[in-house]
Formats: structure tokens, C-alpha cells, sequence
């Protein structure tokens, strides 16, 4: 997660959704709406909430062990502070607010991940959704969005999943209807 500071080193809470067979071993991923279920599950856990350390001036994380194999952060947002237009590296996945709220812009329109710089975009592309604490949603793995803490006094919390772990994540500029890929990231750049 690149713009984000740790609050602890690595994995908190282990998982107690992992998904296997007992006859095959390992069973299929998880889905978005599993990812979805697990991000719900572990907003309602209040005690896990409470133990983030907020910050008043920017995004704090800890990372969780999500199921089967998932990667996944419980964020706390300061007011008014957002993710920028991104998607996530092909990942499927899910969030959900935990406390305060979160509004989502996104795109319902499918972007190629390779050969381009700028996209001129429809007029009907665009979604928000206003999600208040204890909602959330799960995507595809070609989804673009950000994401704001639309308050300007409260923090918010939200729990985020994916799958495959995050292997790069596209940042894009938008004005008006012109999309323009700015910058590629990898895990290994976020330390």
C-alpha cells in the first residue's frame, strides 16, 4: 500500500477462513463476495477497530491474514483524506466501512491494462456510492476507483481484501472526462 504509514510490522489476527477441502487439499480461491463477507465480518469485530492508531494527517494501516491466501489492511482514513483514481493490478476483491464513512468513485466501464496513456471517457462511466459504517462492496479484478473520507472532522476505518495478493497497483489523473495513466506500482516499492 503505497501511501500509507505501518503501524505494526507485519500480519495481526490470523485467519480463521481458510478455505480447503479435506479430500483435495486446497479448494478455489476465495471470491469477491467471500472477500466481501470476510472485510464485513472483520468490521464488526470492534475490538480490532479500536486498536488501530489514528493518525490526524494521514492514512495508518495493519495488515491482516485474509482467507485462502488473501491479502488484506484494516485503513484508517483522517478527515478528507482519499486514494486517488487506481485500480488494483488485476485483484478481485472487497471493503468495507468499519466506522465513519467512505464514498466511492468509480468507473462502470472495462479499461485496457496495457497500451495506452490517456483515455477520453463516457459520459455514463461514472458510480458513486456512499458507504456509511458496516457497508462495503466487492469488485472485479478491472475495477478503477478512489476512495474518500468525505468528513471533515472524523476519522474512518475500512477493512480492504484482494485476490491474488496485490501484485501492482495503476494510479491514474482524471479531469473532466480524460483518464490518464500516471504511474505503476510495485509491492516492492511500497517498504
Amino acid at each position: 500500500m503505497p501511501d500509507v504509514r505501518t503501524s505494526t510490522p507485519g500480519p495481526v489476527r490470523p485467519s480463521t477462513d481458510v478455505i480447503t477441502d479435506s479430500a483435495s487439499g486446497p479448494a478455489a480461491p476465495p471470491s469477491a463476495a467471500e472477500l466481501l463477507d470476510f472485510a464485513r465480518r472483520t468490521a464488526a469485530d470492534a475490538e480490532l477497530v479500536d486498536s488501530l492508531p489514528l493518525d490526524p494527517e494521514g492514512r495508518t494501516w495493519l495488515r491482516l491474514d485474509g482467507p485462502g491466501g488473501s491479502e488484506a489492511w484494516l485503513i484508517g482514513w483522517p478527515p478528507g483524506t482519499g486514494t486517488g483514481w487506481h485500480d488494483h493490478g488485476g485483484s478481485h476483491g472487497a471493503f468495507v466501512a468499519a466506522a465513519g464513512e467512505l464514498n466511492e468513485q468509480s468507473l462502470a466501464a472495462r479499461l485496457p491494462t496495457e497500451g495506452w496513456k490517456t483515455l477520453e471517457l463516457a459520459d455514463d462511466v461514472d458510480r458513486e456510492r456512499r458507504l456509511p459504517a458496516g457497508q462495503g462492496r466487492a469488485f472485479g479484478p478491472h475495477h478503477v476507483h478512489e476512495v474518500i473520507n468525505p468528513s471533515g472532522t472524523e476519522h474512518a476505518v475500512s477493512v480492504h481484501a484482494y485476490y491474488p495478493p496485490l501484485p501492482l497497483m495503476r494510479r491514474y489523473s482524471r479531469t473532466g472526462h480524460t483518464l490518464r495513466l500516471e504511474q505503476v506500482e510495485r509491492p516492492e516499492e511500497w517498504g
